[in-house]
């Protein structure tokens, strides 16, 4: 085992630390630390489990947890709320108390299934975090979001829960196909975009370095953007504002993985064309300049990221489903635009003429 990476997301009495290392699945001593009670139920999928649950559960053996399982099926089309029931159905059948833990072992899918069944078993019990694909270990394990989609919406059903510790394990990714690690890269990129044009700078110095699996380069891009996530976690735990500059993109990647149907498309590919339909709305503002576009978009093709919607959503489509966001107040669509390389803002007052232009006829 190796810990290359400790920080702490400093939420005060929900404090918590992230662990980025190679080999952390393995070993019993992060995890045990964080394991309340003496019980713990692994929420994992048919993907990740033949890979890892076994190292996890010798893990917890060797730290005295009783614990058993469930492997839910993979894909984003099962991030539903029959999903967490088959998880409380597990809860209740096997006697696990409000000192139980409940381990969330995959990707972005399993952490918030996993971390809403455990907001709302007994009111809540512990929750850890142990991220297996990129894109849930530099966003979704972190910042406590939990939820399911509904047919008309993704993420519309869920609650703020933060977990006791997330442990993300960079050998996980070795087993990562590379599509995944493309999806995950998004999110990587998209840090750049919002928040830090150093690192952005670095990625384009590096990104083919990451595509192509580099240990230490990955684990650098897990920290920094664990960082940057966990400082405007601290600043707005409940996305009252800042937050909010975390969904760059995500207002139209929620539209395009709703119309196309969820798991078509991938969350992050979805993500990486949403964010130049935002890139594209900012230029057309006045925000920003055209250099920021093509650096972005040579930065995502690199990575073997779509940089366009796909051409059969319309634009009425397109509307229709981001009015269903969750930043959408009194039918005011919000939406995370630029106003420089690494500084970006939410914002509902824009000319709804350029919306219209931005997006497919």
């Amino acid at each position: 085992m190796k810990i290359n990476h400790e920080l702490k997301v400093d939420l005060g009495e929900r404090a918590y630390p992230i662990y980025i290392g190679r080999g952390l699945l393995d070993e019993s001593g992060p995890l045990g630390r964080h394991i309340a009670g003496s019980s713990a139920l692994v929420v994992s999928n048919t993907t990740v489990a033949p890979l890892y649950l076994e190292a996890v559960q010798q893990a917890l053996d060797e730290n005295g947890t009783r614990q058993d399982a469930v492997i839910l099926e993979d894909g984003e089309q099962h991030k539903t709320l029959a999903a967490v029931e088959t998880i409380v159905d597990r809860l209740i059948e096997a006697r696990h108390d409000r000192q139980s833990t409940v381990i969330a072992l995959g990707g972005g899918v399993i952490g918030d299934i996993a971390g809403f069944a455990a907001s709302v078993y007994q009111r809540g019990v512990n929750f850890v975090q142990l991220p297996t694909t990129l894109l849930s270990q530099v966003d979704s394990s972190v910042g406590g979001k939990t939820g399911v989609n509904h047919p008309l919406g993704k993420n519309m059903i869920g609650a703020f829960y933060q977990p006791r510790c997330v442990i993300a394990d960079v050998g996980s990714l070795d087993t990562l196909p590379a599509r995944e690690l493309s999806a995950g890269l998004a999110e990587v990129i998209k840090y750049g975009l919002i928040y830090d044009a150093d690192f952005f700078a670095w990625l384009e110095q590096n990104i083919d370095a990451l595509v192509a699996r580099d240990a230490d380069l990955l684990a650098e891009a897990v920290l920094v953007s664990c960082r940057i996530k966990a400082r405007v976690v601290e600043l707005d735990e409940r996305e009252a504002g800042l937050r909010a500059i975390l969904n760059l993109g995500h207002t139209f990647g929620h539209a395009i993985e709703a119309v196309m149907g969820y798991g078509n498309w991938l969350h992050g590919e979805a993500v990486a064309a949403g964010m130049m339909l935002a890139i594209d709305m900012s230029i057309r503002e006045g925000l920003i300049d055209e250099a920021v576009r093509k650096r972005a978009a040579a930065l995502l093709e690199r990575a073997s990221l779509p940089v366009a919607p796909p051409g059969e959503i319309s634009g009425a489509q397109f509307l229709d489903a981001m009015a269903i966001d969750k930043k959408t107040l009194d039918g005011n669509i919000k939406l995370v635009l630029l106003r420089a390389l690494g500084e970006a803002f939410v914002s509902g007052d824009y000319d709804r003429d350029k919306l219209l232009q931005t997006l497919p006829a």
